[in-house]
C-alpha cells in the first residue's frame, strides 16, 4: 500500500469511529460505508480498500450517518485529540 492511502477498515479505527478494526471490517462489509473519490461514489465491500486524504465518506453507525472529509490518515490509534485531526465533518 501507498504512503497516500489507507485500508478503510484501519483507517476507522485510527479515527476511533469502531473500537477494534474488526467491527472496522463488519461495517464496510455490511456495506454501510459509501466512499467518494475523484467524484466517484462507490459502496465499499471489502475492509482491504483503499481511503485518500480528500475522500468523503459517508456510513451509517447506531442510528446516525455521519458524513465526513478525511484530512490525514493518520500513523497509529491515539487519542481523541489526534483522531479528530484525521476528518473534518460535513453538515
Amino acid at each position: 500500500m501507498s504512503e497516500d492511502a489507507c485500508r478503510i477498515d484501519l483507517w476507522l479505527w485510527r479515527a476511533r469511529f469502531v473500537k477494534t478494526r474488526g467491527l472496522a471490517a463488519d461495517l464496510v462489509e455490511r456495506r454501510a460505508v459509501r466512499l467518494t473519490h475523484h467524484g466517484r461514489e462507490v459502496r465499499l465491500d471489502k475492509p482491504s480498500r483503499c481511503v485518500h486524504v480528500g475522500d468523503l465518506l459517508t456510513f451509517a453507525q447506531n442510528g446516525r450517518v455521519t458524513s465526513l472529509r478525511v484530512e490525514a490518515l493518520g500513523e497509529r490509534r491515539g487519542p481523541p485529540e489526534e483522531a479528530r485531526a484525521l476528518y473534518s465533518l460535513i453538515a
